[in-house]
């Protein structure tokens, strides 16, 4: 699978990759497995983790990472991750990424986040498992943290799967650990997202 994502990237050549799907699905993995892969230094990883502010945050994190890291980045410009305190629930000190590296963002929104990003630019990977198993992986990582959140997220996934239709964008699909290109019928949105980025 990281194989047949270095091959599109040197095909390509975006500046831009973007790991979206539901909790527990694998986007952190596969965008850690990917960011290894690649030379040293060549590439800038920002989780959505870092930036949503709190458990409702998913759409306004979606939304500072499009305005804060991808549009900066794709103008050559470093970005500011507005990164969030979960212990503290609280805003934390910023961080910036720098510009000219790849940039890949990961996590529930990143497709919402490049929304305004020339298409060519970007390769969009979708992630998913089944429901159950997500879910299980999920709550098993964050050991007993997203427990009581679980309803709140998935709700707020469940909107921005059915308003965006994300999955629609993608260039790969991921499930199950293998990966396949999805034919496209017409091109990505590049228009303003229902996020407002």
């Amino acid at each position: 699978m990281i194989a047949a994502l270095r091959r599109m990237l040197a095909a390509r050549r975006p500046g831009l990759v973007v790991i979206d799907g539901p909790s527990g699905a694998g986007k952190s993995a596969l965008a850690d497995a990917l960011v290894a892969a690649l030379p040293a230094g060549t590439a800038e990883l920002v989780r959505l983790d870092e930036i949503y502010p709190g458990w409702y945050g998913l759409d306004a994190g979606a939304r500072s990472a499009g305005r804060r890291v991808v549009a900066p980045h794709s103008r050559g410009r470093s970005g500011t991750v507005e990164r969030w305190d979960w212990a503290a629930d609280a805003p934390a000190r910023p961080r910036s990424v720098r510009p000219g590296s790849l940039l890949v963002v990961e996590g529930c929104g990143a497709f919402a986040a490049a929304r305004r990003a020339w298409p060519a630019a970007v390769l969009r990977v979708w992630v998913d498992l089944p429901d159950e198993e997500r879910r299980a992986r999920a709550l098993a990582r964050d050991r007993g943290a997203f427990d009581p959140w679980w309803e709140t997220w998935d709700e707020q996934w469940r909107r921005y799967a059915s308003r965006g239709r994300p999955a629609a964008d993608a260039d790969v699909s991921v499930e199950g650990g293998r990966a396949r290109p999805v034919a496209r019928h017409r091109p990505p949105a590049i228009h303003g997202s229902r996020l407002g980025t």
